[in-house]
């Protein structure tokens, strides 16, 4: 957290207070002085009662002799009450610790061990009276978690058919190319694949700063990105053509983003389970079947339709200049035909011919070469194994007439990144001219890793030279016999490429860009042999490259078969409920904490980091998570950075807090806020209000708070405690990230310990916290 955080803040402007450990021992102190002078006025009451009655009792001269008895012996007396009163001190702490406050922080103690399955045993050390009492306590609570690692173990068994079904989901999402997003009738979020994952980042205003986070997770709302009444449309048009007898209705509407990019949307029904038991597929006219979700599959268009927009244009132009070039050409044809024409007139018009004509050349070859650029880039490149590649060229070219083709050296390991067939097209090509122009009869196939250390043809004939993993391959098309000038081959490379009876508008030059790639020529003199040279990416150097010109920023590491799912929110509908009404279970909440420069935010401190991740579901999305450095723009006092390990160097060119503030306000949408000691984080979001005109004003939860209400004979609340308690592993600590991290795993150990005591809802864990003591401590 921060250098450091008090776990007590001191509520101003008084001053500071105890500690939390004075502060219980300081309330135990006094409530058992408290209990001691209660006991020794009872006593005192009791005593002077009882002296009150016997001496009513008396006669006057039983009086007069009793006070000459007790006259003499009255420092006896006293001495006797003072050795009481002693007695009473003694004794009334040590009670009190035994019977009242060992019993509260043994059933404080007992709580965590029900609450959490992976909380310590109870101390056994304690009295005889409470020791047995623990010891009991442990044997009970072993026994539950016996039968808990029963039930779950049979739970697994059960439902290991289901998470099969699910896996194979997830790595079925997870390698679709397409961008899939599932969502409940509310339009959260209960499934995305890792490729909408992607275009979600693509889509964001700040990808760099907030990586997409700010869009697209578990629970969030769909209608971030899309305007609820296309969604809404598009339901409608599934039911209609329902209705009408489609059965398997979809729907399709485009969209802007509020990033300017613009998408295709396919939208498809999920049906009710009931609806799919019974088999309700309906008919026509008849009742659509329950719907309580709906699958969005994502195309970005915006490149493609600047390129349609582009290509439209061209046409437009060739024909609107065409059709003005025709009109000219036929006026001066018409006029050439009159025999009476001067010479000067004749050549006016025939150089009007000649122009036109010029013109109608130069917008039909500018339209090719458009539409030559426009393969180039259209397709897409796929992994293929180069010894496939190898092959199905050996066989393209045996297929001509004349020509052999062989494969001498192929390296059986590598994998390339290629459009197969605009590459087979350029070999065939190529062997094709070298029959035609040069008799050659006989070719050969060459595939081997490229060295990494230079890409250059000098490296070429370096075989094994590799320092590391090929990041490109060399494919030789090999042949023996009379060589060719450089010129030549230049020429060859520009040219469109024909193979027989079929022809291409792409050249081999325009192939190769294609891949990103090189081709040259070499000869080898001492073997009399000659050989064209394609440079090719293999798969995995060319993956991120490829990732990289698809969107404007890369995947960051996941796993492949990413948990981006959770099919209970199917369950979750209505939330357009009073917040305060909702159960804590059923919330998603937004858990964060903030690195600053030091502890006063009302005196220029500010914020080093911003950590947060998602509870959704119950459950804790770590994939789902915001981290980022901000630039305070003053300086980092020295004492702090050993604290949170952020040095000056770290936050230099990282953007400022104006900046980061809409991501996380984004990120933070429809949530409940989370933070340990929440006054402290919050009140540096307040500061920034002015200047972003951003306001937090969702609920907000302490963990700190609803500590105190679960554990109040607990002497200490800093989060490290609250993890000791709740079984809770400590990592990251004083990291914005990883300490929101740990505040996610406390909270979701509190919520049940919470309902133990009656409070389920939001509103409930509001008041509660509120009536604790470090409810009142302020910034």
């Amino acid at each position: 957290m921060n250098p450091p955080k008090p776990s007590a803040p001191a509520p101003a402007p008084a001053p500071a207070p105890a500690p939390a450990a004075e502060h219980a021992r300081a309330r135990a102190s006094k409530t058992v002085a408290q209990a001691v002078a209660g006991v020794a006025g009872v006593l005192a009451l009791w005593l002077g009662a009882t002296g009150a009655m016997l001496w009513a009792t008396l006669a006057p001269d039983e009086r007069s002799q009793a006070a000459t008895l007790l006259g003499p012996r009255a420092a006896l007396l006293l001495l006797a009450a003072t050795v009481l009163l002693a007695a009473l001190a003694w004794a009334v702490p040590r009670l009190h610790r035994r019977w009242v406050l060992a019993p509260a922080l043994l059933a404080d103690q007992a709580r965590v061990l029900l609450g959490s399955d992976s909380a310590p045993d109870l101390p056994t050390q304690a009295g005889a009276d409470l020791q047995g009492l623990a010891q009991t306590l442990n044997l009970l609570v072993a026994q539950r978690r016996q039968l808990r690692a029963d039930v779950a173990q049979q739970v697994q068994l059960a439902s290991r058919e289901i998470e099969q079904e699910r896996n194979r989901l997830a790595a079925l999402m997870s390698e679709l190319s397409q961008a899939v997003v599932v969502c409940n009738l509310d339009g959260r979020v209960l499934l995305y694949n890792a490729s909408a994952r992607a275009e979600f980042r693509a889509l964001s205003q700040a990808p760099a700063l907030a990586d997409g986070a700010e869009l697209i997770g578990l629970g969030r709302s769909i209608y971030t990105v899309f305007d609820r009444r296309l969604v809404a449309h598009a339901l409608e048009q599934i039911d209609q053509r329902h209705r009408a007898g489609q059965t398997s209705p979809t729907a399709q509407f485009l969209t802007s983003t509020p990033g300017g990019q613009l998408l295709r949307v396919q939208m498809a029904p999920v049906r009710a389970a009931e609806a799919i038991e019974a088999g309700g597929a309906g008919g026509a006219g008849g009742a659509a079947p329950p719907v309580n979700g709906f699958v969005l599959m994502l195309a970005n268009i915006t490149l493609e339709f600047e390129q349609a927009s582009v290509r439209d244009g061209l046409l437009l132009g060739l024909t609107e200049g065409s059709r003005a070039s025709l009109g000219n050409l036929t006026a001066a044809v018409e006029m050439l035909e009159y025999p009476d024409l001067d010479t000067a007139q004749r050549e006016r018009f025939q150089a009007v011919v000649r122009d036109e004509l010029a013109l109608m050349r130069q917008r039909i070859q500018d339209l090719a070469a458009r539409t030559s650029q426009s393969l180039v880039t259209r397709w897409p490149l796929e992994d293929m194994l180069g010894a496939d590649l190898v092959a199905a060229a050996q066989r393209r070219i045996d297929a001509m007439p004349g020509l052999r083709a062989a494969a001498s050296t192929v390296d059986a390991t590598l994998w390339l990144r290629v459009d197969s067939f605009s590459l087979l097209q350029a070999l065939a090509y190529l062997a094709g001219r070298l029959a035609d122009e040069y008799g050659i009869t006989m070719v050969e196939l060459r595939l081997t890793a490229a060295p990494t250390a230079s890409t250059a043809p000098a490296a070429a004939l370096l075989p094994g030279a590799t320092a590391g993993p090929a990041t490109h391959a060399h494919l030789d098309l090999i042949w023996t016999g009379q060589a060719m000038s450089t010129e030549t081959v230049m020429g060859w490379e520009a040219d469109a490429m024909r193979s027989g009876s079929g022809a291409s508008p792409l050249t081999v030059r325009e192939v190769v860009q294609r891949h990103g790639g090189e081709f040259w020529f070499e000869r080898e003199r001492v073997r009399h042999q000659a050989f064209f040279r394609f440079l090719l990416p293999v798969a995995d150097a060319a993956r991120g490259v490829l990732a990289a010109a698809a969107a404007p920023v890369q995947l960051a590491p996941h796993d492949s078969r990413p948990e981006y799912y959770d099919f209970d929110l199917f369950k979750h509908t209505g939330l357009s409920g009073a917040l305060d009404d909702r159960r804590l279970d059923a919330l998603s909440y937004t858990v964060f904490d903030t690195e600053t420069t030091g502890l006063e935010p009302a005196k220029g401190d500010q914020i080093l980091q911003i950590g947060a991740t998602r509870l959704v579901n119950g459950k804790l999305r770590r994939q789902e998570s915001f981290e980022q450095l901000v630039d305070p723009q003053r300086d980092i006092p020295a004492a702090g950075i050993p604290i949170h390990g952020i040095t000056p160097a770290m936050v230099r060119g990282q953007p400022v807090i104006a900046a980061v503030l809409p991501a996380f306000h984004a990120f933070a949408q429809d949530t409940v806020l989370v933070a340990h000691n929440a006054a402290f984080d919050m009140r540096f979001l307040q500061l920034q209000e002015a200047a972003t005109g951003l306001r937090f004003d969702q609920p907000v939860l302490d963990t700190l708070l609803l500590s105190a209400v679960v554990h109040p004979a607990q002497p200490s609340h800093r989060l490290e405690d609250i993890a000791g308690r709740l079984g809770v592993a400590v990592l990251g600590r004083h990291t914005a990230l990883g300490d929101a991290l740990v505040t996610a795993e406390v909270f979701l150990r509190l919520i049940p310990l919470l309902a133990e005591q009656g409070i389920h809802t939001l509103g409930q864990a509001r008041e509660a916290a509120q009536r604790t003591y470090y409810a009142r401590v302020s910034y």
